[in-house]
């Protein structure tokens, strides 16, 4: 009995079958991004903590990063060093020949290698165009217009290319924080929406069709912007949709400063009356005033003139502008005429110019 339990008990202490060495070979790579623009391609993608053994990788990993176009071989464009965990970044400098000739695609790669440069593959691809990149936008302005920040450049004299489509990209950035009234938008439905940071705008563009200017009409009055322009071609590869990107212009910036007055008032109208004979109101005289309201419902405010023949023009209206396009004159002689002036102003606007005039005469008493 003694001699089971032994036998029992060093057959506990048996090892089990050989477990091979790691190899410590990372992780491939499996969010590997690219952005051509110009003639430089900027790659991203992120570091795996662990090999393929599912082991923390201890140590900085070798990156190999190259470019294939179709069936050619993965040509090298650099090498890296980076430690687990991190994001990576890569740009590449195009050579001439990737950089010239008609667009195409092209793929980028990276690879992880271990100390003895051994790797488990190649990470997916990230795809750019290969080929001649857009010219840059050549004399990008910014100025306020009555409609929103007007933004102007030089039209394109390259003709357009079969299968491409060229289009210029206008990147708008809120340089202004953002203000107490719209971070409490969630909480206030009332409030004004949160207006984005970035804002994109694409315009057609090329000879036949270049513009040269575009209207960004959505910007709030009081707010900076800051606009860069590119021109951006756009094909279409083995049902894959790529863009090809040229160079960012300088940054213009503008503040939306609302300089402008509303539009003129329009469709004045004056009708005079004077109350009948034994009513309460007999022998008061009066003139209503009547306008077409602006399209900015809320927004426009008006101030009411008049005058007597061709003497001054006196603001008969509140210090305070009107709300709606209407104004009771109660201030009147029966037998004199009036001639009335409209005009408009905004929030933080100057006053617009007087409206055409209308002129009404009160009946005298019998």
């Amino acid at each position: 009995m003694a001699a089971a339990l032994a036998l029992l008990a060093g057959g506990c202490g048996t090892p089990g079958a050989p477990q091979p060495p790691s190899l410590n070979l990372p992780d491939q790579v499996d969010n590997l991004t690219a952005v051509r623009t110009g003639d430089q391609v900027a790659l991203a993608w992120t570091m795996p903590r662990r090999n393929t053994d599912k082991l923390l990788l201890k140590s900085s990993v070798q990156v190999h990063v190259c470019r294939k176009e179709e069936d050619g071989k993965c040509i090298p464009a650099g090498d890296i060093e980076l430690s687990p965990g991190v994001k990576g970044a890569f740009t590449d400098t195009l050579p001439s020949g990737p950089s010239s000739g008609s667009p195409r695609p092209l793929a980028y790669f990276v690879e992880l290698k271990n100390r003895k440069g051994r790797s488990a593959g190649l990470s997916n691809a990230a795809w750019v165009l290969a080929g001649i990149a857009p010219s840059a936008v050549q004399n990008f302005s910014a100025s306020l217009g009555r409609g929103g920040v007007v933004l102007q450049w030089t039209p394109s004299r390259e003709p357009a290319r079969p299968g491409t489509d060229s289009a210029i990209r206008l990147r708008r950035t809120l340089v202004t924080p953002v203000s107490q009234t719209e971070n409490k938008a969630h909480s206030d439905p009332l409030a004004p929406a949160q207006e984005p940071r970035t804002r994109s705008l694409r315009v057609a563009a090329n000879e036949a069709s270049d513009p040269g200017k575009a209207l960004d009409k959505d910007v709030r009055f009081g707010q900076s912007y800051e606009y860069q322009a590119q021109r951006v071609s756009r094909v279409t590869v083995g049902g894959k949709e790529l863009e090809l990107e040229g160079e960012l212009s300088a940054p213009v910036r503008i503040v939306a400063a609302n300089i402008f007055p509303p539009a003129v008032p329009k469709g004045l109208v004056a009708v005079a009356s004077l109350g009948e004979q034994g009513s309460p109101t007999a022998g008061s005289a009066s003139i209503d005033l009547s306008w077409q309201p602006d399209a900015k419902l809320g927004q426009t405010r008006y101030f009411v003139y008049r005058r007597e023949g061709d003497g001054a023009w006196r603001r008969i209206s509140p210090d305070q502008p009107l709300t709606a396009p209407v104004f009771h004159d109660a201030h009147v002689s029966p037998g004199h005429t009036y001639r009335y002036a409209v005009t408009a102003i905004g929030d933080g606007t100057p006053e617009s110019t007087r409206s055409d005039e209308a002129v009404e005469s009160v009946p005298g008493q019998e």
